[in-house]
């Protein structure tokens, strides 16, 4: 798809703002026609920027109040294997494949920190696993955010619709 233009970036922002707007409510917002949102929608949802349009849940809100950063250190090419191995662990919210010092990094919740140690037992019982190293988030210093990348490298004017002129 490219880069997100200024209209795009206006509907990112709209829906961020109040998710459950229709394509009609988006189109008094960004002063655009409705055939337009509903085109560009359907655009950035085939090239994947748009990924859904689920509820955004707080899991330390839904009782799982510990956050903790697992590093791994995995066999060498086993990373099949130890992404089916965390995919079985709902407590694992991400994993990533990373460059450094350690081959994965994951995102884990837990309702305490016993919990956390039992998550912990599990993922070293992966075979695969050779050395995990964990952090405990303390306190969120920036929430995961978006539309300041987008709006980084997106030109600042919507394009308007003769009828919104």
């Amino acid at each position: 798809m490219g880069e997100l233009d200024a209209l795009d970036l206006a509907l990112v922002t709209a829906l961020r703002e109040n998710p459950r707007a229709g394509a009609l409510e988006l189109s008094r917002v960004t002063h655009v026609a409705r055939a337009t949102v509903e085109s560009r929608l359907r655009r950035m949802e085939q090239a994947g920027v748009i990924t859904g349009y689920g509820p955004d849940v707080d899991v330390a809100a839904a009782g799982f109040s510990v956050l903790a950063f697992v590093t791994l250190s995995i066999a060498q090419g086993a990373l099949a294997a130890v992404q089916a191995d965390l995919a079985a662990i709902p407590a694992v919210l991400e994993a990533y494949a990373i460059t450094g010092s350690a081959d994965v990094v994951c995102k884990v919740a837990a309702t305490s920190h016993a919990d956390l140690q039992q998550v912990l037992l599990r993922i070293d019982s992966s075979p695969s696993v050779a050395r995990s190293t964990s952090s405990i988030v303390l306190s969120t210093v920036i929430a995961p955010r978006d539309l300041p990348l987008l709006q980084s490298r997106t030109p600042a004017s919507v394009p308007r619709s003769p009828a919104f002129r």
